[in-house]
């Protein structure tokens, strides 16, 4: 999918979001009785489209001969990763059926639901069917919400990114079980990257609404492959409601998967340890309620339990998990989860049990994420990853990563952040570079180069509509016609008053100014094109950004591009001013002649073009500052250590450290850099937000000490 394409599916997403949301406020129902029948119609949308596709893909092989002219089977919709849909299943019959009488909708869409299941056993018992609690009329609206053109055209893609949104902003919402079943998809991208699940068995014993599932699915297929012939997912989840909502997760990307309701610490329902290839999770953090006697024994704990308190029971769960992680894996297997950033450097029987588990040799890469990333609790992060086949050069050593800079605030929340498209790849690239990957570093490179020329080659041809004759002659007249305007109204009448008089001095005046500012942004534009045009050129050699000049040539650059949008700015600014004065103090909204003109109207189309030469701008100077993070970090396009992001970690350096996996205690602390896009108003709110997150983290904290020295009889 491509920038323009995101950006489009950015307000969609948004426009469905609030029309749903708005169809539920007016309606008597909360988020907890509305989320699970909105993600069935999404479910239900969903499989339509797959459905006709399908039906499509299979008309067209039995025409080529590709596929026997014969009763078309379920199987075969199967195999094209579509749901085979009974009639009275399929969005467009039920909306006809709903077009004479809408009171029946509610049954018609419970009816749907239930003929899928019959008809798809591993949704059996999944689908939501309580769509009797809606009023009709409000039903309606919501099957007509996800019924527009735009809608049934939605690809796969599309309607999988759709569901995810929707996942999150019901999380947000705190609509079930507190949000904590959905893990945001920076974290779950961020695992994927590093442990790339390709092959072979892939298990979540906290599998919550299938993220981790989907997200691996996506890197196949970004890989040029196919999830369901390359993958098997299973998963284990307690809560009932929640494993539906995997299910549908499932099989609205057109994936299965075999997940279990049990409850990891007591039950291993697929009998996997020692068999996985990847393992993935997002587990609860810190539980301090399980049942130390019923899990002694288990084999899956190798590492011995971290800490019994006098109630028996496990002091902290967080080591519970760690060790069931490691335990799961194959000696090929890889993991990535989430976990408390206290676990790290958790003392006591936690210490041990880390100990144990880093002279393995088996902890390969350690991310801290910033608090704020979940949408439900503010609490800083970590992201732990295994690999049981680290080459021999490598046993001895952990690759730690402080992200904690990184991330920016997710759109439409003040406190919810979220990694960058581009932080996600750099931050995969250090990784890669630890790994010896050289060639998948310079590949990101190369992307981003490419992206700096594509936005260079739109704006060249943007900014000759600012400096060539015919093409600005609009913005000439526009200065002329408000001269001429002026003077009309000065001489309109003899007994004009003092202040029209004075009005229409200042228009001339500010008419002049706007003809040197025009001339300044011509002579800037008619300078800047022919490096534009020399950079883009340079830019189409493959190795251009590792030369020692690119880096100094692109930021001359950059410059220049600065200083032709604050010309541009300024006089748009400026000449929008005088068409304000002139409507405003000489009222020329009313003039007949000035109405024929139509002045906006001719500004209309530089007005557009404007709103691109600053989008390509913007996308010019961004991937440039993404090649230069890179760059000035890994010069040689070779891993080093680099002073506050990241650090090679000996056995003997974490046994200094009195066995800490904290990042944040190796790679030190980063001399500050300027930022030319610094947001101080925006800064502040960020500083606020993560205060408050650790105000609230800090009373948890005493809590937790005052219970322990409680335990202790001090």
């Amino acid at each position: 999918m491509d920038k323009n394409h995101q950006i489009d599916l950015k307000r969609f997403e948004d426009d469905l979001w609030e029309a749903a949301d708005n169809l539920r406020a007016n309606s008597k129902l909360t988020s907890s009785d509305y989320f699970m029948p909105v993600l069935g119609v999404i479910f239900l949308r969903h499989a339509a489209n797959r459905f006709d596709v399908a039906t499509k893909q299979i008309q067209d092989d039995q025409a080529s001969g590709k596929m026997p002219r014969r009763k078309v089977l379920p199987d075969d919709y199967i195999r094209r990763r579509a749901l085979w849909l009974p009639e009275t299943a399929r969005y467009d019959y039920i909306m006809a059926q709903a077009t004479s009488d809408v009171s029946g909708l509610p049954s018609l869409i419970t009816g749907a639901m239930n003929a899928i299941e019959e008809s798809f056993e591993p949704l059996q018992a999944v689908l939501p069917k309580d769509y009797g609690i809606f009023e009709p009329k409000v039903l309606e609206e919501l099957m007509r919400l996800f019924n527009s053109e735009e809608i049934k055209r939605a690809t796969g893609d599309v309607f999988g990114r759709i569901y995810e949104y929707f996942l999150a902003k019901f999380s947000i919402q705190k609509a079930h079980d507190n949000g904590e079943f959905f893990t945001p998809s920076s974290l779950v991208q961020t695992i994927v990257n590093v442990i790339e699940p390709d092959h072979g068995i892939v298990f979540d014993p906290a599998c919550g609404s299938g993220g981790m599932f989907v997200q691996s699915s996506h890197f196949i297929e970004h890989e040029g492959g196919d999830a369901a012939k390359k993958v098997t997912f299973y998963g284990q989840e307690k809560n009932r409601d929640t494993i539906r909502i995997a299910k549908m997760n499932l099989a609205v990307h057109g994936l299965e998967g075999k997940i279990a309701e049990a409850i990891t610490y007591y039950q291993d329902e697929h009998t996997l340890p020692g068999k996985c290839d990847f393992v993935m999770a997002n587990p609860p953090f810190n539980v301090d309620l399980v049942d130390a006697e019923r899990i002694k024994a288990d084999p899956r704990l190798p590492f011995g339990l971290p800490g019994v308190n006098k109630d028996k029971r496990v002091s902290n769960g967080n080591y519970l998990w760690i060790s069931y992680f490691w335990s799961y894996l194959n000696n090929k297997g890889r993991a990535g989860f989430v976990m408390s950033s206290q676990a790290s450097s958790a003392g006591h029987g936690e210490k041990e049990v880390r100990k144990k588990i880093a002279e393995t040799g088996d902890v390969d890469v350690m991310i801290s994420v910033r608090s704020g990333f979940f949408y439900t609790r503010g609490v800083p992060c970590e992201l732990w990853h295994f690999d049981r086949n680290k080459p021999k050069e490598r046993r001895d050593q952990i690759l730690m990563i402080d992200a904690r800079y990184l991330g920016q605030l997710m759109k439409g929340s003040r406190k919810v952040y979220e990694f960058t498209p581009e932080q996600l790849k750099n931050v995969t690239a250090i990784v890669w570079l630890y790994r010896g990957q050289r060639d998948r570093f310079l590949d990101l490179l190369r992307s981003y180069q490419e992206q700096c020329a594509a936005a260079l080659d739109v704006f060249s041809h943007s900014i000759c509509a600012f400096f060539t004759a015919e093409e600005t002659e609009p913005l000439t007249q526009t200065i002329q016609r408000l001269a001429a305007f002026a003077k009309t109204r000065a001489d309109y009448d003899d007994d004009t008053d003092e202040e029209t008089e004075s009005n229409c001095k200042a228009l001339k005046d500010q008419t002049r100014t706007l003809e040197t500012q025009l001339q300044e942004m011509q002579t800037v534009a008619a300078k800047l094109h022919k490096p534009v045009n020399a950079m883009r050129k340079e830019l189409a050699k493959s190795g251009y950004v590792q030369s020692k000049s690119s880096d100094s040539e692109m930021e001359s650059l950059a410059g220049q591009i600065r200083e032709f949008t604050h010309e541009l700015d300024t006089f748009w600014k400026a000449i929008e001013n005088a068409l304000d004065f002139a409507d405003i103090k000489l009222g020329a909204r009313r003039d007949k002649q000035w109405k024929a003109w139509n002045v906006r109207g001719d500004l209309a189309h530089h007005e557009k073009t404007r709103e691109l030469v600053h989008a390509d701008a913007k996308k010019f100077d961004y991937f440039r500052r993404q090649i230069v993070w890179l760059l000035h970090r890994f010069p040689d396009a070779k891993f080093t250590d680099v002073l506050g992001l990241c650090k090679i970690v000996t056995r003997a350096d974490i046994a200094k450290a009195d066995w800490s996996l904290t990042p944040g205690r190796y790679v030190g602390v980063a001399p500050l850099e300027a930022d030319d896009n610094f947001d101080f108003e925006q800064t502040m709110q960020d500083t606020q937000t993560e205060l408050e997150a650790l105000n609230k983290e800090a009373v948890s904290f005493a809590k937790t000490i005052q219970k322990n020295f409680e335990e202790l009889g001090i």
